[in-house]
């Protein structure tokens, strides 16, 4: 199937590696619903890109079951998803001022793990009553992991732990949609140039972007946005986590 006969939800998708998604794939013609807490962006975004916005928390079902209902009906089908909702904590297991805050931990993973697998079931609910095409196919899940999972850093047990619990997502749910005809696949991004990296300073992200192995920059979340509309594309990615990090192995 074509980008441009999708009809797609994107998570997160008001800012950064979502909004990228968001505005390649209008340009490219798909459908496309704004699932986002943040609503003064998500309705700006909309209103720029066409894109429909649909205020939504990741993590409560009721939230989230209401926005991909009624992006269904808005859209007249779901085929594609996009989970891109997510949010990084840094603390150390044990810190100066003691243990990690559980809560902190709590959080992380309920909106960057529980909030990907919650939109995820609804979504694929959704695409299990499309008609298949010649393949059988009747959907494509991609979610965000980030290299974190394999290459966590000091700082990142709750983040790292969160995104390869992502990863480990894409698999079993690819066995378990099979029989639907869904696809599920996940890209781990290496540092990008996000609102939350450019807050840190030029400084900070050229330092950052001295350790990755070829190109030595940061990733531009236009890249993720092409990669999304790749695999919507390929029909036989399925399954598996592709790193989009110039090389970069986190020390």
């Amino acid at each position: 199937m074509q980008v441009s006969d999708h009809a797609i939800l994107v998570t997160g998708g008001a800012s950064g590696l979502g909004e990228a998604t968001v505005r390649h794939l209008r340009a490219k013609g798909a459908a496309v619903a704004v699932l986002d807490r943040d609503a003064t962006r998500g309705h700006q975004l909309a209103a720029e890109s066409g894109a429909l916005f649909f205020e939504t928390d990741v993590t409560d079902d009721v939230s989230a079951e209401a926005s991909v209902t009624a992006a269904a009906t808005a859209l007249g089908r779901i085929t594609a998803c996009v989970t891109c909702a997510g949010v990084a904590t840094s603390a150390k297991t044990l810190g100066r001022e003691g243990p990690h805050g559980l809560d902190a931990f709590q959080r992380t993973i309920d909106i960057n793990l529980v909030g990907t697998f919650n939109i995820a079931r609804l979504a694929a609910a959704e695409m299990a009553r499309n008609a298949p095409d010649a393949d059988g196919a009747r959907g494509v899940i991609v979610t965000t992991a980030s290299i974190a999972a394999f290459d966590g850093q000091k700082g990142q047990a709750a983040y790292a732990a969160s995104k390869a619990g992502v990863t480990g997502l894409s698999l079993p749910m690819a066995r378990d949609l099979a029989r639907e005809g869904i696809r599920v696949m996940s890209i781990a991004p290496g540092i990008f140039r996000t609102p939350m990296l450019i807050g840190l300073g030029e400084e900070i992200m050229e330092a950052l972007a001295a350790d990755v192995t070829f190109p030595k920059r940061l990733g531009d979340p236009v890249e993720y946005a092409r990669l999304v509309a790749f695999i919507l594309e390929c029909g036989y990615l399925n399954g598996t986590t592709i790193r989009l990090d110039g090389a970069l192995r986190m020390p």
